[in-house]
């Protein structure tokens, strides 16, 4: 992750990728429409409802706009960092969607009439190089997409809410002007945000590689089971159609937790330091999440209370799962330890993020227990602290143990489980999990002593 401060002169190199991407963009998607144009037969996908949708000539101009907006933001970046990530984040726009363009040919079905007057002059313009293939995704939401995150980044908070409507009125512009169906427009929405998410600002890259945790089996047989399930969503929404295609989107979301799972990342649900998750993430992995938060509701119904583990001095350390809004407000301090559920802390914040169900090896508690005395030093006086996972059962359990066994207030593991387990009997350590805060302390502890 990079600070974004400013550096002049990036303007320069902006002219530069604008003089690269430009010509792309048109060849790029020319040649999609004069391969789709050339074939014997080009399907469509319309719902019977957009028959209904209007034809508004006066879009035409937030639909051009985006051209405007497309050549400024190469100019105004603040660093070439966050040049480098905004052009790699429109040309890997362009390449999946032309990509798909060619794989998956579709063609715009209604006869637009011929208008004329000012708005009918920049629709001449626009059929003069455009047709009516190239639908979905929609590059024009993709681009948008990408727009929309960049411009409400560079302008003051207060204006915010002009780029929000501008953006609204160009979406819309793909339909009323009769350019997209919808299926395309859902379709740019996933693109352009896999595009954010795949290069990002504030958050670690997924295509950072985990050096902290070994792959074990386990990664890959719930990676298994993630991708199986999303097999399953995927063949049901092609089987039925129709408004069951909308299952693509749970669908292409358990994809990706099966890809975190199976490369041990993370990171890829793009939870920042603050514990909020990225826009990106929140578009790709929306329903995973909800499906989470369900998940660690259902299994710790009868149990929905923290536990009051230990006071040391004026503090009191416990330990429960996730918290509401509410639950948050009577602690001073949150340890969080899930990377696949958003939060928004209210107060002192210290995360060591890992994988749902993933025993966490020695390297890894060690790294966490630094990270957890870290968030213990900067309280003061009397406080509460909560550490916490998705059930409160087994990640926070093991990470709480070894802590136990650092700061000394218990000299086996036996003795750190049973000091958990006296406030907390329903935790869950299996004997990987017991092995590994074992070794912590073989590894790091002794070691330390000697």
């Amino acid at each position: 992750m990079q600070a974004l401060t400013h550096q002049a002169g990036t303007w320069k190199w902006g002219i530069l990728c604008l003089l690269f991407l430009a010509p792309f963009f048109f060849l790029s998607y020319g040649f999609a429409n004069h391969y789709a144009a050339g074939l014997n037969y080009v399907p469509s996908i319309v719902f019977s409802w957009e028959k209904y949708i209007p034809l508004w000539p006066w879009t035409i101009v937030p639909y051009w706009s985006i051209d405007l907006f497309y050549g400024l933001s190469l100019l105004l970046c603040w660093n070439k960092f966050e040049l480098k990530q905004h052009v790699l984040r429109l040309f890997s726009a362009q390449l999946i969607s032309i990509g798909c363009f060619l794989l998956f040919p579709l063609k715009f079905s209604f006869e637009r009439p011929e208008l004329q007057g000012f708005f009918g002059v920049w629709f001449d313009i626009l059929m003069g190089f455009d047709k009516p293939f190239n639908q979905a995704p929609s590059l024009h939401i993709v681009l948008l997409m990408i727009l929309w995150d960049f411009y409400r980044r560079h302008v003051p908070s207060s204006y915010r809410w002009f780029v929000d409507l501008w953006s609204f009125l160009i979406g819309v512009s793909v339909l009323t002007t009769w350019q997209h169906h919808f299926i395309d427009i859902p379709t740019g929405i996933w693109v352009g945000a896999f595009c954010l998410w795949l290069f990002p600002l504030y958050a670690s890259s997924p295509l950072q590689t985990q050096k902290v945790q070994q792959r074990t089996l386990k990664h890959f047989k719930l990676g298994s089971y993630y991708l199986i399930a999303a097999l399953l969503l995927t063949f049901l929404a092609l089987f039925f159609k129709g408004w069951m295609l909308w299952l693509a989107y749970p669908a292409s979301s358990l994809l990706l937790v099966a890809c975190a799972y199976s490369l041990n990342r993370p990171h890829f649900f793009q939870k920042q330091p603050d514990g909020t998750m990225s826009i990106a993430a929140w578009v790709l992995f929306a329903p995973y999440f909800l499906f989470a938060k369900l998940n660690s509701r259902i299994w710790t119904r009868t149990h929905p209370n923290d536990s009051l583990i230990l006071t040391k001095e004026n503090t009191q350390i416990f330990l429960g799962r996730i918290p509401s809004t509410q639950n948050m407000q009577q602690y001073d301090g949150l340890f969080d330890c899930c990377a696949e559920l958003p939060l928004e802390p209210l107060h002192d914040y210290q995360q060591y993020l890992s994988l749902d169900l993933i025993p966490l090896q020695a390297q890894q508690l060690n790294l966490a227990v630094q990270a957890l005395n870290q968030l213990m030093s900067s309280q003061y006086g009397n406080k509460k602290v909560l550490i916490f996972c998705a059930l409160g059962y087994s990640r926070s359990s093991s990470i709480l143990a070894a802590w136990l066994l650092q700061t000394g207030h218990a000299s086996r593991v036996d003795d750190a489980i049973q000091i958990i387990r006296q406030a907390r009997p329903w935790i869950v350590l299996n004997a990987q999990q017991l092995a590994a805060i074992d070794t912590y302390q073989k590894q790091y502890l002794q070691q330390a002593k000697t």
